[in-house]
């Protein structure tokens, strides 16, 4: 028992370069943005840079780290007649299984902080009656948004997709063993 544990509290990052990156886009974007706005004038340069970094963030996050650090990927289509549908990738059960915890309490926790520290950038534009910042401030907390939404969706879709295997695997398992059952008799 003590050995498990042992493993446990000592293990590392599976992907320490991919958590990195993770954690890279975020804070570039935020810290530009924090930094830029203490020492900068021009809107427009803050502007770009700032957005240009949340989408840098927005698309690692959504092609890169998701699907290694915590094993999901969505994406949304819109159809001929112009409903949105979601798409979700997930790894299968067991590559699931075996995802590292300390990666995937990393992806978890850094986009909930990052759109926190979104929200709370917003409330302090509104503060300083700033309405060109809360724009920036928008932008980078719709990408944060979205990604949010988008892989807490797939994480339930991986869920069920989870539940609806386990409940086949029991039902064939069930079925053939009396079927068995039978063909003895």
């Amino acid at each position: 028992m003590d050995r498990i544990q042992e493993n446990v509290t000592t293990e590392n990052y599976a992907n320490p370069s991919t958590c990195f990156f993770h954690v890279l886009f975020k804070g570039g974007a935020l810290a530009f943005y924090i930094l830029s706005t203490l020492f900068a004038n021009s809107f427009v340069i803050i502007f770009v840079i700032t957005v240009l970094l949340a989408a840098l963030d927005f698309w690692i996050v959504k092609n890169v780290s998701g699907r290694i650090l915590v094993g999901l990927r969505w994406w949304n289509e819109i159809n001929e007649q112009g409903v949105s549908i979601w798409k979700f990738e997930c790894l299968d059960q067991e590559s699931l299984s075996r995802m590292n915890k300390k990666d995937s309490w990393l992806f978890w926790w850094t986009i909930y902080l990052s759109a926190v520290a979104w929200v709370f950038l917003g409330i302090f534009s509104l503060i300083r009656f700033e309405a060109d910042y809360l724009l920036v401030v928008g932008v980078c907390l719709s990408l944060n948004i979205a990604n949010i939404v988008g892989f807490t969706k797939c994480q339930k879709d991986a869920k069920k997709q989870i539940q609806q295997f386990a409940q086949q695997t029991i039902a064939s398992r069930f079925t053939s063993t009396v079927q068995s059952a039978f063909s003895i008799v």
